[in-house]
């Protein structure tokens, strides 16, 4: 048999740094504040179809009109909502709640004669 050798080494004592409060969750309070984030800290993205949609209408919307349908989407979104059609003055979005994207959009005038399926919610805003 071979002869093997064996030497050995002292452990280390470990160092332990102390916990704060802000270090020290519950896996509850951290599920809760992520699903908080994930449902509340979401900002409207626009789809790049429908980006090119904006800029081939010619439709323009404002900071605060993005803003407002922002925070109408969120709160359908709280609602259950998955799929929406947001009227405006001068255009219609269809905006996906779940995803918090603009899918496409169109002047008002378009939008007159349209049939606007697959959407489970509306927002009116003026």
């Amino acid at each position: 048999m071979d002869n093997m050798k064996m030497n050995r080494v002292p452990l280390q004592p470990t160092i332990r740094q102390p916990y704060t409060s802000k270090q020290v969750t519950t896996p509850k309070q951290s599920f809760l504040q992520h699903l908080h984030d994930a449902t509340v800290n979401t900002e409207l993205k626009v789809s790049k179809h429908a980006n090119q949609r904006l800029i081939d209408r010619n439709i323009h919307i404002s900071e605060a009109e993005w803003q407002l349908i922002n925070d109408k989407v969120a709160e359908a979104r709280s609602k259950g909502v998955k799929d929406s059609l947001v009227l405006m003055d001068q255009a219609a979005l269809i905006v996906s709640a779940k995803n918090a994207t603009v899918i496409t959009a169109m002047d008002r005038t378009e939008a007159k004669d349209q049939l606007f399926t697959n959407i489970d919610g509306t927002i009116v805003l003026n």
